[in-house]
């Protein structure tokens, strides 16, 4: 196959013109900038970018939209309401629901996503025949999609510290996390069978999580992180989304959760730390070897706070973007945020820059999520590939002076015209080729409501 795209981004700062694509086996094969089109390639008006990376998404809380974001409250009001909503999950409820939610992701360029999973079991706690029955729904739902995912199957094994789980939040736990990483070690044959053809990138990964400091006690942390290390998979983390987080951490055991996590063994090059908005000063260092998730879309709507990029980026750590709860699905949006958020907290413009929200949107995520060589178009890197029309009223009249730029700060999820996921296009003319997704989410949300 042969693409030749008007604007391609293949790093910096600027996009180039021109641009002729080979893709071979689920990779890119060639690039050659400045040609001009041929017989035998497929035209791509437009920019053409690497597919955008969603580093951390909870699929379940795509039915909460529109439903928790009024009236007062903080982040702890609103994780009663979620809690609510998990009653009417089940195994065949919850692959309709990820698998619309991960077709709406990719109408709006995401190429792969991190599902942090910790939806484990029935309500009250109760064992499915097939303890990974919820984890399973999550891969197939990704394959019906046509999207990657790194499935970061989460330790979640008390309600807060030195309390057990609540009702709700039984079906989060294994009891141990000796009985967690048995239970993930089942399913890890389960994701190797869906990775794909050995000579492509795989399709499917298996990572880890601790949830937070406040649901996995230091003990059972340290050995989600041997696990991790075992299998040299990506291991994330909530970490600091709160300040009462930290209070209760120094209150318990006399640290934040970062120096925790660090003293666990969790901190690292395979390490991303999620949300991380509000860390102490010796905390940047501690992060600064792996990566971090910001969700800016998420933290505005539970009154989180801003992420401290700024800090980050300057402490060596990688970040990336997630969609988090869900609320919104607009990886634009999510990495415009980070310079946006950035001038609101530093009164300076240009904070991150082109270059380096390229980098966030796409290439970091790829690396945290286990897929090193993604989120470039380069050869060898995997065929994921997004373009974005110039016609709409958002991008008319300007986005051919400066096309990055223009897409950073202009462009949203409705300017998605066309999506490839490892050489094969799951969205055309901005629709997705097997999902109706509109349809298929107002369904299958009526399902978990009918099934509460």
């Amino acid at each position: 196959m042969k693409l030749w795209c008007e604007y391609a981004w293949l790093g910096g700062e600027q996009a180039d013109a021109g641009v002729t694509i080979g893709v071979q086996g689920g990779k890119v094969v060639s690039v050659e900038p400045d040609t001009r089109p041929t017989d035998d390639a497929e035209r791509l008006p437009g920019l053409t970018v690497p597919g955008f990376a969603n580093a951390h998404s909870h699929a379940f809380q795509r039915i909460l939209r529109g439903r928790t974001h009024t009236g007062r409250g903080d982040f702890w009001t609103w994780r009663r309401q979620m809690y609510s909503a998990l009653a009417g999950l089940d195994p065949d409820t919850y692959l309709a629901l990820a698998t619309a939610t991960f077709a709406e992701m990719a109408e709006a360029g995401i190429t792969v996503v991190g599902e942090f999973h910790y939806v484990h079991h029935a309500p009250g706690g109760g064992r499915y025949e097939d303890p990974n029955a919820m984890g399973l729904a999550m891969l197939e739902a990704a394959r019906r999609a046509g999207i990657r995912i790194a499935l970061i199957d989460t330790c979640y094994l008390h309600g807060g510290i030195d309390t057990p789980p609540d009702e709700a939040q039984t079906r989060f736990s294994d009891g141990d996390a000796e009985a967690w990483a048995e239970r993930v070690d089942r399913i890890s044959g389960q994701v190797d069978q869906l990775s794909g053809p050995a000579e492509e990138p795989p399709m499917a990964r298996l990572g880890a999580a601790i949830h937070s400091l406040r649901a996995v006690d230091p003990g059972s942390a340290a050995r989600v992180a041997e696990w991790a290390d075992a299998h040299q998979a990506p291991l994330h983390a909530h970490v600091s989304e709160q300040p009462a987080e930290n209070e209760t951490c120094r209150e318990a055991y006399g640290a934040t959760p970062s120096e925790l996590l660090e003293a666990a063994g969790a901190t690292g090059p395979r390490f991303t730390a999620v949300h991380a908005t509000h860390l102490e000063a010796e905390d940047f260092p501690r992060l600064g070897q792996g990566g971090v998730c910001l969700c800016p879309t998420t933290e505005r709507d539970l009154a989180d706070g801003i992420g401290p990029a700024r800090g980050l980026l300057e402490a060596g750590a990688s970040i990336s973007i997630g969609t988090d709860s869900n609320a919104v699905i607009d990886p634009f949006e999510e990495t415009r945020a980070v310079e946006m958020d950035q001038r609101l907290a530093t009164g300076e413009r240009g904070v991150v820059g082109c270059g380096r929200l390229m980098e966030i949107a796409s290439p970091a995520g790829y690396r945290q999520l286990g897929w090193p060589e993604g989120g470039r178009i380069t050869p060898g890197a995997p065929a994921d590939l997004v373009t974005v029309g110039f016609d709409s009223v958002r991008m008319a009249g300007t986005a051919r002076k400066d096309p990055a730029g223009s897409l950073l700060f202009a462009a949203g999820a409705a300017d998605v015209q066309r999506v490839m996921v490892a050489g094969e296009t799951i969205v055309a003319e901005g629709r997705h080729r097997q999902v109706d997704v509109a349809d298929e989410l107002s369904a299958s949300i009526e399902a978990v409501e009918e099934n509460s």
